[in-house]
């Protein structure tokens, strides 16, 4: 979608995956072949965004700029921005807000992995929604996460924070899409008894103002977290299936730009040239021979 922005939430402490995360940045770890900010990214960039923010902790933002540049290589705009401390997924747009101006955003969370056959025309509804858009997704055990109650016509009548006792299994994820005006939303939610601006309070507000639209992504879609060492394990398990099984690439940066026409085949091939030996660059060398 022209004009829309893009955050990618990849700061925090990755407490979780200790002592993996002394070594590097939770999301700059590896998810089986990429690095786990490559799921995130090019989620995105399915979803027609093109001008993309990364939220990072201080002391990583070179590592980010090493690994992405401006991203112009893929026909992108990347920038960056600290998060000096924890602070909530919704401080993002607090972070973020003059990079969002006046023009509708897309979060995803940096450790979150989708994978569908129509995730480009799913995150694409979003992008161009109105509101807040947001997807759900059934899960065994919700009591981790935000849930949404539905009523008998399937519309969203309330979300709730990691409940003792869900009223369904549907998840909340962490892909979410907004208008502009949630940077001023952000500001007048206050923040939770752990000093954090919680991104259910957002979607409370936007619900409460008949605002809120939640899509269901059902069976055929994988939705993956990776903040813990299974979790982490499982995902690039899934990756690894899907990749060997298919010989097609989960997260290619390079492969979406070229699909999506942000970089011709010159542009491509010379980001194939310093890798054509790896079984990456092979990869995209195939796909440039086919065309």
């Amino acid at each position: 979608m022209a004009g829309m922005k893009g955050i990618v939430l990849s700061g925090g402490s990755g407490t979780r995956l200790y002592p993996m995360t002394r070594a590097a940045n939770k999301q700059l770890l590896p998810v089986y072949n990429k690095p786990m900010v490559y799921y995130p990214l090019t989620t995105m960039m399915l979803a027609g965004c093109r001008d993309i923010l990364l939220i990072v902790n201080p002391g990583d933002v070179e590592a980010y700029r090493r690994l992405f540049g401006d991203g112009s290589q893929w026909g992108i705009n990347v920038s960056y921005e600290p998060q000096l401390k924890p602070g909530g997924i919704a401080e993002a747009f607090l972070i973020g807000r003059s990079f969002i101006g006046n023009s509708r955003v897309g979060l995803i969370l940096g450790d979150n992995l989708f994978y569908g056959d129509s995730l480009p025309e799913v995150a694409g509804r979003g992008a161009e929604g109105k509101g807040a858009w947001v997807y759900a997704y059934w899960v065994a055990d919700p009591t981790a996460y935000g849930v949404v109650e539905f009523d008998a016509d399937q519309r969203p009548v309330s979300i709730v924070e990691k409940p003792k006792q869900p009223k369904s299994n549907w998840a909340v994820t962490g892909l979410y899409f907004y208008d502009s005006d949630v940077c001023d939303v952000a500001t007048q939610v206050p923040r939770s008894a752990r000093g954090e601006l919680e991104i259910s309070d957002i979607n409370a507000h936007y619900l409460k103002e008949g605002r809120l639209t939640v899509e269901r992504l059902g069976r055929g879609y994988a939705w993956l977290d990776t903040g813990t060492p299974s979790s982490l394990l499982r995902a690039a398990q899934f990756v690894e299936t899907v990749e060997e099984r298919q010989g097609l690439q989960i997260g290619s940066p390079e492969e979406i730009a070229w699909r999506k026409g942000y970089i011709d085949d010159g542009a491509f091939e010379k980001l194939i040239q310093p890798i054509r030996e790896s079984e990456y660059g092979k990869y995209l060398q195939r796909l440039l021979a086919r065309g």
